[in-house]
């Protein structure tokens, strides 16, 4: 029962971290700042969590973790280039809507890392957009996607999704699912008729 409890203070602590990161920036949020939202002391916090760069660790660890685990699973399956990119443009669009705070520490925090957590990190997503542009190559090998330079079609999608975690809000005129699906219709098909 302790360690349940521990470990979901200690989960607080970190999706309270978050929503403060994004808020007010990493530099932007002191441990006092921290702890009045989880409504502890400054230094009870310390028996959860070491630091502030722990915090930041296991947030962008974690988020980088669920983008190259997802990416694998993606990779393995049957399903077309086109239904793999698709798939892909989902989860980034799903983990902005259900986790959009700690997607942003992530997307923008992460230069924040200390050595060797900044390179390990860096190294992670390098291998991320490597796996990613290899299914997009691979699409335009097969025929699916127009010969367009890889780098460029990576970088507009992702580029291109991000938007979301400051735009949509539940109740908004369009669902999750809808606007996932206005995405890709916008990203794959574009406007063209």
């Amino acid at each position: 029962m302790l360690t349940t409890r521990k470990t979901n203070r200690r989960q607080l602590i970190l999706d309270e971290a978050a929503k403060l990161f994004k808020q007010k920036g990493f530099g932007g949020t002191s441990m006092r700042d921290l702890a009045r939202e989880v409504g502890m002391e400054a230094a009870s916090m310390y028996n959860h969590i070491k630091s502030k760069d722990e915090i930041l660790d296991l947030i962008c660890t974690r988020i980088a973790h669920t983008y190259i685990s997802q990416l694998a699973e993606i990779e393995q399956t049957e399903a077309s280039y086109a239904d793999k990119v698709k798939a892909l443009i989902r989860l980034h669009i799903r983990l902005m809507i259900e986790d959009g705070a700690a997607v942003s520490v992530a997307n923008h925090d992460w230069k924040y890392l200390p050595e060797p957590q900044l390179t390990a990190f860096k190294d992670a997503r390098k291998n991320y957009e490597k796996g990613f542009a290899a299914l997009i190559e691979q699409g335009i090998a097969a025929g699916e996607f127009q010969p367009v330079n890889v780098s460029v079609a990576l970088f507009t999608i992702l580029s291109a999704v991000r938007w979301v975690e400051l735009w949509y809000r539940p109740g908004r005129e369009l669902s999750a699912e809808e606007l996932e699906d206005h995405i890709i219709t916008m990203l794959l098909t574009g406007l063209a008729k």
